[in-house]
């Protein structure tokens, strides 16, 4: 896994040059630091990490590819993004559905994540098992977030519309939590088999 510290370094400086450049002028510098806030906390974490439990490669690549959806959906508030508008189009949808594909990430992101802890801390057997497990961790990360959320708009009130970006939907909140669990159902579908043969081959490596 020669190639994961490369991931690191090559990822940091992306997100960071992201951060950089969509801070310059965002849409509502309030939404920008709300909403950038994970990724701008996901970097020391990783790198005070690196050392004592360094990610797959994999990881590494889709904690960074959340970062960049964050940021991008940060700068201009989900409910603006012009790469929503153009699939609001595509499907003829009544909504920018940007806000969707953030929280896609929020559910896989997390899974793989509590996957990858599971089976190297030897906290689960089974891949049965340690799928429930990382659906649960991911649901749970999920609900955490539209908590925050909740709190937001009681604490800001009408100043909390941009953050929450709802775009008038009374049931965002449930569909979020339902695109979280498509993403981690997804995620762990698609890539474990990849995951594991990583987890092995970082495990024979240390």
């Amino acid at each position: 896994m020669k190639e994961a510290p490369w991931l690191l370094i090559g990822g940091t400086l992306l997100v960071l040059a992201a951060l950089l450049v969509s801070g310059v002028a965002p849409y509502d510098r309030a939404t920008w630091l709300l909403e950038v806030a994970p990724a701008a906390m996901a970097l020391p974490i990783l790198w005070f990490t690196r050392k004592r439990f360094p990610l797959t490669p994999m990881l590494y690549g889709f904690v960074f590819l959340h970062a960049l959806v964050l940021i991008y959906g940060g700068a201009y508030s989900y409910a603006r993004v012009p790469l929503g508008f153009e699939i609001q189009g595509w499907f003829d949808l009544e909504r920018n559905p940007y806000d969707k594909i953030g929280h896609l990430f929020q559910g896989l992101v997390p899974a793989l994540l509590a996957r990858e802890i599971l089976i190297r801390g030897h906290f689960a057997r089974g891949p049965r098992m340690v799928g429930f497990l990382a659906v649960c961790v991911a649901m749970t990360v999920s609900a955490v977030y539209e908590l925050i959320e909740w709190g937001v708009a009681v604490v800001a009130g009408g100043g909390a519309v941009e953050f929450l970006g709802t775009q008038g939907d009374p049931w965002d909140a449930q569909s979020d939590m339902g695109f979280a669990l498509l993403g981690a159902i997804v995620g762990l579908l698609a890539f474990s088999r990849w995951q594991t043969r990583q987890i092995q081959a970082l495990s024979e490596r240390n």
